[in-house]
């Protein structure tokens, strides 16, 4: 008797369990598509932690609000958020959303259109990218909403629990009952239903889809043994904990109580440290001749710079490049707002392959990775850290001067460097030396061996987070092209001119002068003219105050207007498109010849122009000369002895002027 019971007992086993693989073999994987959403649909009413959506076309209206800058609180309209922060115009697109911490305040601006407005606090926040999912990675169709009237949930479509997104290679899929095997017939109504009844006293019967990340209340659950498998349970049924596969845990799902739904309480995330507030890029080394190994290393090396540095929207942030014929940007600056996800995404890094074109790299950056879209925050200094397996199958200087010049800070790290036989191979000698903008060794680090890059890791933190040492980022003193238009009339005599000329060397001092630092020249003027130097007659300090000295005093009228025509022509038309372009005249009496139609060509051309005047010089005239406010551009210095008095407000005008400009 007992024999056949135990058989039919088996038999119907062994039944349940190929009815249900024959079930699971139905069902087939569902094809992703894009879910629309409508304009007016706040991110906070979206339960998913990261998802893709498509925005329509007119989501530019002011009615639709937005809250914050690059940070967006959740009671932000997601459409309208993407557009003022540059990822889509108005006529819409698909765009990539990914919750973060709240913040504790959020600053509106004006951009792209759109007016965003500002919040003291808000429980969650969120950011927006281009809507291309990282390779092999697939994102829910449909959407979990907070409430099933949501304007973007078609009627009749069933509300989805989130489940979060794969790695690369595999497929997100919702949970379904059918995978759940070995649960009880109340666990499987649970995990399908969109509302628990609140009458049920159990702990799992409470639960809700909700954003993955909640660490408090999955200790809470693992604690107290929760989970729905039976897991770690006293009254789980062992042979019930066989049939459970990989991945059916609701936790895993998503899924926390009601209660955690409703209080949306979420981790604190650093704003990252404001001592280090720096715009990173590493350039990697992903070419064939590296290796895996080394290439696992090199991803260790950016796993803990990302640990050691406190990413944030108020600290540093960081994206990576990663070159081998050609390069790729692997994560822009606005892709990960805090340590813990940036290591995650380095982790997921594969290696490219080929040669090892760093110039083709630094290029790519210059143009396209320190851009507003990507996340440059225009006040924080641009880094840009090039690491290299030996050398460079390419030549780096020309492309680093461009970095340089458009404000980029270029860092060199080279392992493994070329030994005295290896040099003959080496595309371009002392190619460390030809790419930064000192070679002090500052900006150059040298490591002897692979297993040795992470001892670097300390000092270049220290480096690229002291921002008053990046010379190469623009400042009031290092972005500039300065030409001196100096009156040598005979009303001036020897004497006072001498004085002008260590006017002029009181304010050349202030600057930093090289090739791709600020640049001086300089014009004599009485009715001819004539070019004393230019700006690439000389790149260092002491040759630009030795050129000064050196300058001989001419005699003759005053034609201001040919003389102002005579600089823009000799001059600032060999000045570089970065550069500001500074003017400062020095007179002592009424032109000859007319100055307002010149003054006006070189506003026209970008010129800000600074007139001095000493003794006679008509102020009616240095206004006309002056960059508008004249007040800001103009001085009279009643005589020569008192110019030195006029340095410091000079200088402090020029650099206001600078700072309250957008820089990068």
């Amino acid at each position: 008797m007992k024999a056949s019971v135990i058989e039919m007992f088996l038999v119907l086993l062994v039944t349940g369990i190929h009815s249900n693989k024959d079930v699971t073999k139905k069902i087939k994987r569902p094809k992703f598509t894009v879910p629309q959403i409508n304009c007016d649909v706040k991110a906070g009413k979206i339960i998913n932690p990261e998802f893709v959506v498509k925005c329509p076309a007119g989501c530019q209206d002011p009615k639709y609000h937005v809250y914050g800058t690059d940070v967006y609180a959740s009671y932000s309209s997601v459409c309208g958020a993407a557009i003022h922060s540059g990822v889509l115009d108005n006529s819409g697109g698909k765009i990539l959303v990914r919750k973060v911490a709240g913040q504790s305040g959020y600053k509106g601006s004006y951009a792209n259109g759109v007016q965003s407005l500002s919040l003291p606090r808000w429980r969650e926040s969120f950011v927006v990218s281009e809507g291309k999912p990282p390779k092999g990675v697939t994102y829910p169709s449909a959407l979990t909403y907070s409430s099933p009237k949501s304007p973007a949930a078609k009627a009749g479509e069933p509300t989805k629990a989130y489940q979060k997104p794969p790695v690369p290679g595999t497929t997100a899929q919702a949970v379904t009952p059918l995978q759940l095997t070995g649960a009880t017939a109340t666990e499987v109504t649970l995990t399908s239903l969109p509302k628990p009844s609140p009458s049920t006293g159990s702990t799992t019967s409470s639960l809700r889809p909700q954003p993955v990340g909640h660490r408090s209340w999955e200790l809470d659950l693992w604690s107290t043994g929760s989970y729905a498998s039976g897991h770690n349970s006293p009254h789980a049924n062992p042979g019930e904990m066989d049939l459970w596969q990989p991945g059916s845990v609701l936790l895993d799902a998503g899924f926390v109580p009601k209660e955690e739904l409703s209080t949306q309480s979420l981790e604190p995330v650093s704003q990252g440290d404001p001592n280090c507030k720096i715009d990173l890029s590493f350039l990697i080394d992903g070419s064939s001749s590296i290796g895996k190994r080394r290439f696992r290393i090199q991803k260790q090396f950016l796993a803990d710079v990302a640990q050691t540095l406190d990413i944030g929207p108020g600290g540093p942030l960081m994206g990576v490049v990663q070159y081998g014929d050609n390069p790729a940007a692997q994560f822009s600056l606005r892709t990960h707002m805090n340590s813990r996800d940036l290591k995650t995404a380095i982790d997921k890094i594969t290696q490219r392959g080929g040669l090892s074109n760093a110039g083709r790299a630094i290029s790519y950056v210059t143009k396209n990775f320190f851009s507003k879209a990507n996340g440059n925050r225009g006040g924080a200094p641009n880094v840009a850290v090039v690491i290299v397996d030996g050398w460079p199958t390419d030549k780096v200087e020309e492309a680093s001067r461009l970095a340089r010049e458009s404000g980029i800070n270029i860092f060199f790290i080279t392992v493994e460097g070329a030994t005295e036989n290896e040099k003959q191979y080496v595309t371009e000698p002392n190619f460390s030396n030809k790419a930064v903008c000192r070679t002090n060794g500052f900006y150059s680090l040298n490591v002897q061996s692979w297993f040795s890059l992470r001892k670097t890791v300390q000092p270049l933190l220290k480096r690229v987070c002291d921002t008053d040492r990046l010379a190469c980022s623009k400042t009031c003193w290092n972005s500039a092209d300065i030409g001196f238009v100096i009156d040598g009339s005979s009303s001036v005599g020897t004497g006072n001119f001498r004085t002008v000329l260590q006017f002029v060397a009181n304010i050349s001092k202030e600057f930093e002068i090289s090739e791709t630092d600020t640049r001086v020249g300089a014009v004599q003027y009485t009715y001819e003219q004539r070019l004393e130097f230019g700006f690439d007659d000389y790149h260092t300090k002491s040759d630009i105050l030795n050129a000064i000295k050196r300058v001989g005093y001419w005699s003759g009228g005053t034609s201001t207007g040919a003389a102002i025509n005579y600089a823009l022509e000799q001059l600032f038309k060999k000045s570089k498109p970065n550069k500001r372009k500074l003017m400062i005249l020095i007179t002592d009496g009424r032109s000859y010849d007319d100055v307002r139609i010149p003054a006006m060509v070189a506003h026209h051309k970008g010129v800000t122009t600074y007139a001095i005047g000493v003794a006679w010089a008509a102020q009616d005239e240095l206004e006309v000369i002056a960059t508008h406010p004249a007040s800001d551009h103009s001085f009279f210095v009643d005589e020569f002895d008192n110019l030195y008095k006029f340095v410091p407000k000079v200088i402090r005008n020029i650099c206001t002027e600078f700072n309250s400009q957008p820089r990068n």
